[in-house]
């Protein structure tokens, strides 16, 4: 009797995701438990089926197998023999019976083209243990657009893994070790499990294939002790908020002499109370008299290096007009080059007026007429135009 597929069998699309799966077998469970249906031999044979889908189709390699031979994967075809998608040879039941893993040809090629090389070298023997690098370090830094535009050099303390001096890394007090008896050295453990053979990293060794006799007292056998750091760093001229500066083999230690992983140092830019920093240029919003809008006059404006810029304010000046300084903004990395700095005027209106002041500026405004205010003017107008 030929088996159900097990998607329809568990009433779900062969593209279903890992949710609807599971989703789909816990209401079929609950259905067909046999707790739910005592002595109901069909309800219990339909249980059997849910689980032994959901077993397989819950498993990225199983789920993949099954996608390309159906039930033959897992030796549970209708067919045998010859004819069979894996060579010649019956099966019987579900497992590997009759498949020889370690030859050329056959099902292991087919497996090995699928899945890859799960079994590595085959035969045991130790091996040479792994070297491997060192974890890479995350340090965050937070300076003033002062320091990003003149750049500094920035002392700092961290806590990391090095190398243990007493042992050189090597974990051993005298260097001596031996091979691994439960893994025979290879650092992996295999079992067969029907269709699959499933190896995992050995837990005598883990997974180095060898065993330390004289551990090292001081770092208990691993190579490496926690210590606090210090380091100088040099913060380059023009860095921006997100820049990111790496230390090469400053990290933590590697694993048995490999090497040591990097220090990244992650820069944020304090803002600044008068400048705001687009990429190299800088802007400011500078506030004036209303009589020197009027009028026209000069102001002098600070800059990100410290000096004083005059600024000539031409009459008849309105706010948001910008006035670029050329090279007056910040430093470019790696360059001598600089950016512009652009200051945006506000005419600022005048408040808390004395009588005299008030006196005077209603004289004004009697003088006053459509030349002197063009904008109003022009946008009363259409008010007016646009009611008429």
């Amino acid at each position: 009797m030929s088996k159900q597929d097990y998607y329809n069998l568990l009433g779900v699309n062969k593209g279903a995701s890992k949710e609807e799966l599971k989703g789909a077998y816990r209401k079929l469970a609950v259905k067909h438990h046999p707790d739910k249906n005592p002595n109901d031999a069909k309800a219990e044979q339909k249980f059997k089926e849910i689980n032994e889908a959901y077993d397989v189709l819950k498993d990225d390699q199983k789920r993949a197998a099954y996608d390309q031979f159906g039930h033959d994967a897992f030796g549970q075809g209708t067919g045998g023999g010859a004819g069979g998608p894996f060579g010649a040879g019956g099966r019987g039941g579900a497992g590997f019976e009759g498949f020889n893993f370690s030859g050329g040809g056959g099902f292991s090629d087919i497996f090995e083209d699928f899945f890859g090389d799960l079994g590595g070298k085959r035969g045991g023997g130790a091996r040479a243990q792994p070297q491997v690098r060192g974890t890479d370090l995350r340090y965050n830094m937070q300076i003033s657009l002062d320091e990003a535009f003149q750049g500094k050099t920035e002392s700092i303390k961290f806590t990391a893994a090095t190398l243990c001096e007493a042992c050189k890394g090597t974990g051993s007090k005298d260097s001596r070790q031996t091979t691994c008896s439960t893994c025979s050295g290879s650092g992996k453990i295999r079992t067969q499990q029907g269709f699959f053979a499933i190896e995992r990293p050995c837990h005598a060794c883990r997974g180095e294939g060898q065993i330390i006799k004289n551990p090292c007292q001081q770092c208990h056998s691993s190579g490496k002790l926690r210590k606090e750091r210090n380091l100088s760093v040099n913060i380059p001229q023009g860095v921006e908020d997100g820049t990111r500066i790496r230390l090469a083999g400053e990290g933590e230690a590697g694993h048995r002499g490999g090497p040591n992983g990097d220090l990244y140092i992650f820069m944020s830019v304090k803002p600044h109370s008068i400048f705001t920093r687009e990429g190299n240029d800088l802007h400011c919003k500078v506030p004036i008299k209303m009589t020197t809008a009027a009028l026209g006059g000069s102001i002098e404006v600070p800059s990100i290096d410290g000096a004083k810029v005059k600024i000539n304010i031409p009459a008849g000046s309105q706010s948001e007009d910008t006035f670029r300084l050329k090279d007056k903004g910040m430093t470019k990395l790696r360059s001598t080059a600089r950016g512009g700095m652009y200051v945006h005027i506000h005419v600022e209106t005048p408040v808390k007026l004395s009588k005299k002041q008030i006196k005077l500026l209603e004289e004004f405004d009697v003088e006053n007429n459509e030349k002197s205010n063009p904008e109003t003017t022009s946008f009363f107008k259409k008010v007016k135009d646009l009611f008429d």
